[in-house]
């Protein structure tokens, strides 16, 4: 039902912007996946629920005031997925935030430059530089 829907989506969206609702978001969606049989198809599904979850992180939520605050909120959780130690959870969320990372830089390049890729290649830029 659509106040199932909305419920839901409303729900999703307060747990993204909390500190670390990203995370935990992503946690509840791939768990399981990869744990089981390996091969192309467990490799595809593992595949299409990073695309989902991708997708799901790099839509701004209706009850967001702004998609600049959206942003703000989120991307810095969206690149911390990249520094989760434990290696078959770390291939997972680097799938997601590589995947979420590309989808907001296509939609949304201004906002995805200044809160996904400047933090992201601040160190490299710092390297760099004379």
């Amino acid at each position: 039902p659509v106040w199932l829907r909305r419920l839901c989506g409303q729900l999703l969206s307060e747990r993204l912007m909390r500190p670390n609702g990203v995370q935990a978001v992503v946690r509840g969606i791939m768990e399981g996946t990869g744990a089981g049989g390996a091969g192309a198809e467990a490799a595809a599904v593992d595949w299409k629920k990073c695309d989902t979850v991708a997708k799901i992180l790099a839509s701004c939520p209706q009850q967001c005031l702004s998609l600049e605050d959206y942003y703000r909120l989120v991307c810095p959780q969206i690149l911390g997925l990249l520094h989760i130690q434990d290696k078959v959870t770390a291939r997972q969320f680097q799938r997601v935030a590589t995947t979420t990372l590309l989808t907001m830089a296509k939609e949304h390049p201004q906002l995805a430059e200044e809160h996904l890729l400047r933090p992201l290649l601040a160190p490299l830029r710092r390297c760099s530089q004379p």
